[in-house]
């Protein structure tokens, strides 16, 4: 997982984390470039945040090696490591104005008074809070107060800024504009970005990079596109996005060999049948109205599983002027290219 082998803004080797008889994080190596924006996605407990606190110092690897430029600072405290941590809660102190907020790392350093008020200045133009330093936080927006926080922590110009989902406390419209603001200012000031979130839309949204965390392992280290269009394991192809699976007597019947498949819902035709398409027989199951789009659920005429149960694909398409809603029951042939079927790592006996 060593893509940017030359000089990497942060390096960790076989780094492990147990708390107790838990592993946490088990045996992680990772490199992640300068001025990249990284992300570390996965569900709750597979160990991203844990990486995170073990970069920023906050945590002590039980093993392994964390060097940030270069420089081994396995050993060292927080504050001597040159990165910053934005959380999701901000932590502003309520009786200071926005400009004292964003000075007071400055004043505990005991930078001259001139310069860390032209310094601070400086960060709320980044954010775009510039005009709102005489405010005190209660004045602002939820989305205000989370860039008054990123403007208290990029005043220390760190080579490193840490964001542990700083966007959760938002409501979706605001995260998805934060989003979109939060990469710009990235590209604006240059410095390595290390996002963790267990929202997918997130991560692919902002990322030059992701890295996919599941029971304290990297599952794949991809960029947004690749992650989405190549995933490696059902874990990644079901976790980013949504994805059908196909294995055992299904994909026999249905891709035409042994093995276990993916194909993104967006890829099937409900409809046409593409020049050169392989297709499958089945009806629609039910249909679940999301507004711009729906989902139709389809049985397959294929062997059930293991289970017993009967072998289904989801198939998103665009909700124009039909209603989707009626065509519950209806016999249907889907189709889809070959280029679209990813072919997928059996799982491992330690992953199973």
């Amino acid at each position: 997982m060593r893509d940017h082998a030359v000089s990497p803004s942060i390096r960790l080797t076989n780094v492990a984390k147990t708390f107790g008889s838990v592993r946490a994080v088990d045996g992680i190596s990772l490199d992640i470039a300068d001025g990249e924006f990284f992300s570390m996605l996965g569900p709750s407990g597979s160990g991203k945040t844990t990486v995170l606190r073990i970069i920023a110092g906050f945590e002590q690897p039980t093993t392994g090696r964390i060097e940030l430029a270069g420089t081994d600072v396995t050993a060292m405290p927080p504050f001597r490591r040159d990165v910053n941590t934005v959380f999701q809660d901000y932590a502003l102190f309520p009786h200071m104005s926005v400009l004292e907020n964003v000075e007071y790392g400055l004043r505990v350093k005991k930078v001259a008074k001139a310069e860390r008020r032209s310094r601070a200045t400086e960060a709320l133009a980044t954010v775009r809070l510039d005009a709102h330093g005489d405010r005190r936080p209660s004045q602002l927006s939820g989305g205000q107060r989370q860039r008054v926080a990123l403007a208290r922590a990029l005043v220390n110009r760190p080579k490193v800024l840490l964001l542990d989902e700083p966007l959760g406390a938002l409501d979706l419209k605001l995260r998805r504009e934060m989003q979109i603001e939060l990469k710009e200012i990235q590209r604006e000031v240059g410095i390595t970005f290390v996002f963790v979130t267990h929202d997918q839309e997130e991560a692919l949204t902002m990322s030059d990079r992701i890295a996919v965390f599941n029971e304290g392992r990297i599952q794949q280290v991809a960029t947004p596109r690749e992650l989405y269009e190549s995933p490696t394991s059902a874990f990644v192809a079901g976790f980013v996005g949504t994805s059908n699976l196909l294995s055992g007597a299904a994909a026999r019947t249905v891709i035409g060999r042994e093995g276990m498949f993916s194909i993104r819902p967006e890829k099937i035709h409900l409809t046409d049948v593409p020049d050169g398409a392989s297709t499958a027989a089945g009806t629609i199951r039910d249909v679940v109205y999301l507004g711009s789009a729906n989902h139709y659920v389809v049985d397959l005429d294929a062997p059930p599983d293991a289970s017993g149960a009967s072998p289904t694909l989801t198939v998103l398409r665009q909700n124009l002027n039909d209603d989707g809603v009626s065509r519950r029951g209806d016999r249907i042939q889907l189709a889809w290219l070959p280029e679209h079927v990813i072919e997928l790592q059996p799982p491992t006996e330690e992953s199973a």
